[in-house]
């Protein structure tokens, strides 16, 4: 078990909450102290709204009837209110096992059906839920109004299709996908709920039942691989010494088995059947969404002694979604349906909207307050005469092309090819895209927040180092380590290694105390490695017999290890940060308490020494995890006593943690120090060559560790997180608000030269007091290390880094403790590790490796926006470019709001004729993947988002005004004997125009796009034929139409090209330079 990964309890100062400063903090002189630009400091005294009652000063009787009355419903209200949450809240339960009648707090209840439903809608608010999640953005919203309009015969423009068709289109795809999505989410959960189990009845029967049938009290038989359906407490199993694993990948994420124990009285029952007669009954805790921890009892009859009370935690519990690993398991239900904790921690995270699509929601509503000034603008010239406002809303009708509905079904379309890319590409293999609605937002980051075991290194632990005091042993003198254990155990065919259990016995023997010399250091220290661990070999195709039988290298082959112990009695935990195990010497009676743990917290538990300290800075310097192992004999009074209170301890119902825990504290005193260990953590493959790739890119790389700072500090350098060359300052440590601002006064005349390196502690110090001012500090920094660093303070530094600096962030790691980090990031990227899945699930993207980190980043993420940016702008240009159109046509026709074209053709001109060649601008792209792998530094144009602005919005827009007004105009001076073909005039020059401009926007010409421009001018073409109503085709296959079309085609396309060529020869941009 590694000590140093645990997370930190998170220092801040919560409890501070009606002032940001500490009582006992002197403040005099310290406004006097200037602390960077913030001014005189003041003293603020804050207040939250949930945690004081404001009472009125004005006396009831002085007060207003209304006012009073008011008061009273408040009054009314809160209580309905406490009521209704009274009644919902959960309670613990006392179940009767085989008996359906149980009881929750005291009185009978129904408890939930055992029911998966994963479905997001049933059949009455499938549509009406997929409308509001449609129409709550502005875009949909805007067009459905306008559909609507045409309802009215004042405001009718032409036909109704040419509205519906396209709102019908995209509320039709969004249907169809979310149906599917909810038909496989049906099917997905019919499969589960019809599961069958065994059921044991009272009079020992045994029934096959649905899962979804499963009810409270029920005892259930689960087979090896066989998926648990409820929350169980384990009652007896099939494996001799009363154990099984299970797996809980799809549960908490981590990949290695958890050992389950039967409980004792039901496990030595003669059969399954003759649990019933015991008579037993259990105690629950309320649900809980803690999946490591339980708290209950379970009573059995006896008829000597009465009830007999056993303790029950989580390693007699069985949750639902884990899967049985090894043997048969007999269990009886305590939570069935949403009272499981699978179904209590599933949550649906927050939806993250891509910087990108913000950015196109302004420019959307600037095109919406364009239309209004553009139907005004009209209006003012025509003059307020008649119905001028039904005038008005007709035009804004008409020009409503302006903000184009197929922007959005293009984007999510692009969106979900940039998604397939990313899968598809063999640089990155096994990489997998969780969510398909951000995939820009990898071209716009601007910190990268890194975990450091098992994202950096590789989590894979190397024992390299042993101290003991006296002699440091390396992976150079690990054969004299060998020799002192075959001097302690001389004859291999005899089994003279002293046998442990935890059990207790009577009688111990003292050993006289004399020198210790360096072999019986060496033998202590390795016993004690041996005895105190969580890991158990497991052969699981094979019985006892046939491992009895069986050849030593084919057991060798057969062997795995499962990192839990029946041997382990205080298990190792995030906030305790060590483990221990008491065992009995058989052979001479001597009971040992052993434990291992973190250095921080077995320094306070060792007597006294002058080496640990040392040594363990030594490791850590030389970038090793140290852990620390100690001992302590206990008597046979004293290990008595401590067990009678552990007991004791153990049948507590409320708070049972913190009982258990000072019992055990009170073994860890004057322990003697047997030894100090270091392993290494190697770094993955290119993780140097990565990061040197995004410190290029202008990306700002922050690692958050919860290791120790020299370590931290030595994996920053051998990663080249800080150059050697480069000045590290080391933030000393803080603890009130006086500490803070002095060191932030010296930190900040290096800030932008030195790199950071910080502890958990003296961060939760500055962030309570000094938040914005240390990240403003912190930014100017090129790389900063924050050690000692808790989950909770990993998430507050992403919000801080959104809140004050408004950067993009990604956050990136492998275990359950990133999680939070992940999914607070703009982008969150897990790595599927060796501490599980847990991290890879909750991300936006999963990746195997840190080093397809640069890839995506700096090829999909910078493609993504690029082609999203330019395919959003060709789509606004399509419809500005006929919106533009249509209002000179109502300009030289006296300001008639007659639409140009027939409602088939505006339907078509942003469908069948130009969308094909338009979305295969998602193939385009301007270098190839390994030069923007070889210059890193092309990501730096991205972040400032230019690709994508209110400065080439305009441009656009004065590209489609000078292209619409050019074709309208030449149109009218070319053809001004033959007004009446203006349609086919007009349309085929516009048709033509879109086509040339998406040629001319390609940087890099691919098949698909050469296809989709020949396929739309061809269905163009044959179109021609098709509508004959809509189209003069005689007309058109004049010479006199084709030349001058021509014309107006070139006048409008021509000059833009020529304005390319100037710029790429006078002011090109970078990638043109590479590629040249």
């Amino acid at each position: 078990m590694d000590s140093t990964k645990a997370p930190l309890l998170d220092s801040r100062r919560r409890g501070a909450k009606y002032s940001r400063l500490s009582s006992n903090v002197s403040l005099s002189g310290l406004d006097e102290i200037p602390l960077m630009s913030m001014g005189p400091t003041e003293i603020e005294m804050t207040t939250e709204d949930d945690d004081l009652e404001t009472y009125s000063t004005t006396p009831l009787d002085r007060r207003g009837f209304a006012s009073r009355c008011c008061l009273c419903l408040s009054n009314l209200y809160h209580s309905l209110c406490a009521c209704c949450r009274k009644r919902n809240e959960l309670g613990p339960r006392t179940i009767h096992v085989g008996i359906e009648a149980n009881t929750l707090d005291g009185r009978e209840s129904r408890f939930p059906p055992n029911r998966i439903c994963n479905q997001k809608y049933n059949i009455i608010t499938f549509v009406p839920g997929v409308l509001y999640n449609q129409f709550k953005f502005f875009l949909n919203l805007y067009f459905l109004v306008m559909a609507c309009t045409q309802f009215i015969p004042a405001l009718k423009i032409g036909y109704l299709y040419t509205y519906w068709a396209p709102l019908a289109f995209v509320l039709g795809v969004t249907l169809l996908r979310e149906g599917l999505d909810e038909l496989r989410r049906y099917f997905r959960d019919k499969d589960i709920n019809n599961t069958m189990y065994k059921k044991i009845l009272t009079d020992g029967r045994i029934v096959d039942i649905a899962a979804c049938n499963i009810k409270v009290s029920d005892v259930v038989v689960i087979e090896k691989d066989q998926r648990i359906p409820a929350d169980l407490i384990f009652l007896r199993t099939s494996e001799k010494n009363g154990t099984c694993f299970i797996r809980t990948d799809q549960l908490d994420g981590e990949t290695d088995w958890k050992l389950r124990i039967a409980i004792a009285s039901t496990q030595k029952a003669p059969s399954t059947a003759d649990i019933f007669r015991l008579q037993p009954f259990l105690y629950a805790e309320k649900p809980q969404i803690d999946i490591h921890s339980f708290t209950g009892t379970f009573t059995t009859a006896d008829d000597l002694s009465g009830n007999v009370d056993e303790s029950l935690s989580i390693e007699n519990t069985l949750w639902a979604d884990t899967v049985v690993a090894s043997g048969t398991a007999v269990g009886v239900v305590v939570y069935t349906g949403k009272h499981t904790r699978s179904v209590m921690n599933a949550s649906n995270p927050q939806t993250k909207i891509g910087l990108l699509d913000e950015e196109i929601n302004r420019l959307t509503k600037i095109l919406f307050v364009a239309v209004i000034v553009l139907s005004f603008a009209l209006i003012i010239v025509k003059g307020f005469e008649g119905p001028w406002y039904r005038y008005l809303f007709r035009f804004i009708v008409l020009f409503s092309y302006i903000i184009p509905i197929s922007l959005r079904v293009n984007l999510d379309m692009g969106k979900a090819v940039y998604s397939w890319f990313i899968e598809k590409d063999k640089s990155i293999a096994e990489t997998i895209v969780r969510t398909s609605t951000i995939p820009e937002e990898l071209g716009r980051i601007n910190y990268l927040l890194t975990d450091k075991t098992g994202t950096l290194t590789k989590n894979e632990m190397i024992f390299k180092r042993l101290h003991v005091g006296t002699v440091s042993y390396g992976t150079d003198s690990m054969p004299d380590v060998e020799n002192f254990l075959r001097q302690s155990y001389p004859d291999p065919s005899v089994d003279s290694e002293p046998q442990v259990e935890a059990t207790s016995q009577t009688v111990r023997k003292q050993k006289p105390k004399i020198k210790k010399s360096d072999q019986y250091r060496v033998h202590e220290a390795v016993k004690a490695l041996a005895l105190c661990h969580n890991v158990t070999p497991v052969y699981e195709d094979a019985s006892d017999a046939e491992l009895t039988a069986m050849d030593m290298t084919l057991l060798d082959s057969m062997r795995t290890y499962q990192a839990s112990s029946p041997d382990e009695v205080f298990p190792f935990t995030s906030e305790s940060k060590r483990m221990g195990i008491i065992v009995r010497n058989t052979s001479t009676n001597e009971i040992t308490f052993y434990m291992k743990g973190a250095d921080v917290i077995m320094s306070n538990i060792v007597r006294y020494n002058d080496w640990m300290d040392e040594e363990c800075g030594n490791m850590a310097r030389e970038g090793l995890r140290t852990l620390v192992v100690a001992k302590k004999v206990l008597s046979e009074k004293s290990y008595a006593d401590f067990e009678a209170r552990y007991r004791q301890a153990k049948l507590s119902v409320t708070d049972r943690a913190s009982h258990i825990s000072a019992v055990v504290e009170t073994l860890e005193l004057d322990m003697e120090l047997l030894c100090v260990t270091g392993v290494e953590d190697q770094l993955q493959s290119d993780v140097r060559q990565t990061l040197e790739k995004l410190k290029n890119a202008g990306i700002r790389i922050w690692m958050l560790t919860g290791d120790k700072l020299e370590t931290a500090i030595c994996i920053a350098k051998s990663s080249r997180l800080v150059s050697r060359v480069q000045e590290i300052y080391v933030f000393k440590q803080v603890t009130n608000r006086n500490e803070a601002h002095l060191e932030l006064n010296s930190f900040r005349r290096r800030a932008s030269d030195a790199a950071l390196i910080i502890r958990g502690e003296s961060l939760a110090a500055c962030l309570e007091f000094y938040e914005h001012e240390f990240i403003e500090l912190a930014c100017q920094c090129p790389a900063v290390v924050v050690c000692r660093c808790s989950p909770t303070q990993k998430a507050e530094i992403v919000k801080l880094l959104r809140v004050h600096a408004k950067k993009r962030t990604c956050a990136i790691g492998d275990g359950g403790n990133d999680v939070n980090m992940i999914q607070t990031a703009h982008c969150g990227i897990g790595i599927v590790g060796k501490e599980g899945r847990q991290a890879s699930l909750a991300a936006d993207f999963s990746v195997s490796q840190f080093k397809n980190v640069g890839p995506l980043l700096l090829v999909h993420g910078r493609n993504s926006y690029k082609r999203s940016a330019s395919l959003s702008q060709f789509v606004i240009h399509r419809g500005l470019l006929i919106s533009v159109m249509q209002a000179v046509f109502s300009s030289v026709f006296y300001f008639s709001s007659v639409s140009i074209y027939q409602g088939l053709l505006m339907v078509g001109y942003s469908t069948i004729y130009t969308m094909f060649p338009v979305f295969s601008l998602v193939l385009d792209q301007d270098v190839s993947a390994e030069t923007a792998l070889m210059y890193p530094e092309l990501y730096k144009a991205l972040t400032k988002g230019r690709s994508l602005s209110l400065k080439t919005f305009l441009i656009w827009v004065i590209i489609s005004i000078y292209q619409g007004g050019g074709i309208m105009y030449g149109s009218l001076l070319l053809f001004d004997e033959d007004m009446l073909h203006i349609v086919s005039i007009t349309f085929t020059s516009l048709i033509l125009t879109e086509l040339l401009m998406v040629a001319l926007t390609i940087r890099t010409w691919h098949w698909v796009m050469l296809v989709s421009e020949i396929a739309s001018l061809g269905i163009y073409i044959l179109s021609l034929v098709v509508f004959k109503s809509f189209f003069d085709t005689t007309f058109m296959t004049t010479t006199a139409f084709m030349w001058k079309v021509t014309v107006i085609t070139a006048i409008s396309c021509v000059p833009l090209f020529l304005w390319k060529i100037i710029r790429k020869k006078f002011s090109p941009p970078s990638y043109s330079k590479l590629n040249d």
